[in-house]
C-alpha cells in the first residue's frame, strides 16, 4: 500500500444572493420552521417544569420523528436542524423559554425568514441548489462547483431580499515556507483605519457619519423603508471598502500581522459609533479568511505597548496615558529615531509577528 497523505481542509461560509422569484417560496418554509421552533420551545418548557430536565437536540427529533410523513411540508433534514439549532441556544442562553418566532412581517416583533438544512438536503447542479427537490437560482459569485456542499442556510434580510449562507469545504493551500521582505505588520485606528509598516496609510472612510443626518431625518419622518435601505447602503459600501483592501493586502504580502485591538470593548465607549464605522472585526476576519485561502501567514499578535515602544532599538520610552494620545510623532530618547506613532506600532506588530513564526508560535 502506498503512503497516504493528511490532506488539510479549510471550511468557510459563503453568502449568495437568492433569486427573486424564490422568495415566495422560501417565505412559506420559513413560516413553516417558525412553526416547528415554537412547537419545540414550549415543549422544552413543559418537559422542563414536569421533569426537571432539559431537552437536547436528540430528545426533540424523537418529538418530532415522522412529522414530514404527516403534511408538515418540510425537509426531515430541517425540521431536525430546527431542533438542534433550538437546543444549542437554549442551552448557550441558560433559559427554559427562547423568544417565540413571529410570522406575520406586519408585527414588530417579527423574526426574519430561517430555513436551515444539512448537508444530504441541498445539492449543486447547473447553476443552481435543489433543495427539497426545487431547483432555486442565485447569483453564484463564488463558483460553488469548486467546494464541498455542507450545512447551512436561506436567510432573509430586513429588506425581503433571501440569501443562501452554506457552509463548504475546500482543499487548503500550502503557506510558503519563507516570507521574507513580503511581510507586513498593520496598526488598525478610527482615523487612519490601516497604518503600514511599510509607511503607508489607509484614511478611515465615515459610511455612517456621512449619512447620518439623511437616517435621521428619515426616521423622524417615520419612512421605516428608507431608513432601512440607508442602512443597508452605509453597510454595503463599508463591505465594499473593506473587501477591496483586505484584497489587495492578501495578493501583495505573503504575511499579514495585524494589533488585537478590542473592538467590542471600545464599542462601548463614547467612540463606539466611529469604532463601529471603522470595521476592525470585519477587516480582520475578511483578512483571516483570504489569507487562508491564498495561502499567506495570518496572525493577530498583542498590541500592548505597541505605541510606546521604538521599533527601531525597543525603548520604551513612547508617549503614554490619555495626555499621550494626542502627540502623533515623538522622538526616540536612547537612538533619536522620529517616529509616527502609528507607524511605528505596525513595524513592532511586524516585528512580534515575525517572532512568533520564528519561534513556530501560529496562535495566541
Amino acid at each position: 500500500m502506498g503512503a497516504q497523505t493528511n490532506i488539510d481542509y479549510l471550511e468557510r461560509t459563503l453568502r449568495l444572493r437568492v433569486r427573486d422569484r424564490h422568495a415566495g417560496l422560501l417565505l412559506k418554509q420559513a413560516r413553516w420552521v417558525n412553526f416547528v421552533w415554537n412547537y419545540v420551545n414550549e415543549l422544552s418548557a413543559t418537559v422542563l417544569q414536569r421533569e426537571g430536565r432539559f431537552l437536547s437536540g436528540y430528545d426533540l427529533h424523537e418529538f418530532t420523528r415522522g412529522a414530514t410523513k404527516e403534511g408538515l411540508p418540510l425537509h426531515s433534514q430541517t425540521v431536525q436542524a430546527v431542533n438542534e439549532e433550538h437546543a444549542r441556544r437554549r442551552r448557550q442562553a441558560k433559559r427554559a423559554r427562547l423568544r417565540w418566532r413571529v410570522s406575520n412581517p406586519g408585527r414588530a416583533n417579527y423574526s426574519l425568514g430561517w430555513v436551515p438544512f444539512k448537508k444530504s438536503a441541498i445539492v449543486y447542479r447547473a447553476g443552481q441548489v435543489h433543495f427539497a427537490g426545487v431547483p432555486i437560482g442565485l447569483w453564484d459569485s463564488y463558483g460553488l462547483s469548486e467546494y464541498e456542499l455542507r450545512s447551512g442556510c436561506f436567510s432573509e434580510d430586513a429588506r425581503g431580499r433571501w440569501y443562501l449562507n452554506i457552509t463548504v469545504r475546500k482543499e487548503r493551500r500550502a503557506r510558503a515556507d519563507s516570507i521574507g521582505t513580503m511581510a507586513v505588520g498593520i496598526d488598525l485606528g478610527l482615523k487612519v483605519l490601516a497604518a503600514m509598516s511599510s509607511g503607508q496609510k489607509v484614511e478611515a472612510e465615515q459610511f455612517y457619519r456621512g449619512l447620518e443626518g439623511a437616517v435621521a431625518t428619515a426616521q423622524r419622518a417615520g419612512k421605516k423603508d428608507r431608513v432601512r435601505s440607508l442602512h443597508a447602503k452605509i453597510k454595503n459600501r463599508g463591505k465594499d471598502f473593506l473587501h477591496k483592501l483586505s484584497t489587495g493586502l492578501v495578493r501583495e504580502h505573503g504575511a499579514i500581522f495585524v494589533g488585537n485591538v478590542n473592538a467590542s470593548a471600545l464599542a462601548q465607549t463614547r467612540r463606539a459609533k466611529s469604532v463601529l464605522d471603522a470595521g476592525w472585526s470585519a477587516f480582520r476576519t475578511m483578512l483571516q479568511y483570504k489569507c487562508d485561502d491564498a495561502g499567506v501567514w495570518f496572525e493577530e499578535v498583542d498590541e500592548a505597548f505597541s505605541t510606546q515602544t521604538c521599533s527601531a532599538c525597543g525603548a520604551r520610552c513612547g508617549p503614554q496615558g490619555i495626555a499621550g494620545l494626542g502627540i502623533r510623532e515623538w522622538a526616540c530618547e536612547e537612538c533619536a529615531m522620529v517616529h509616527d506613532r502609528d507607524v511605528n506600532s505596525a513595524r513592532n506588530h511586524l516585528a512580534a509577528g515575525r517572532r512568533r513564526l520564528a519561534e513556530g508560535i501560529h496562535a495566541l
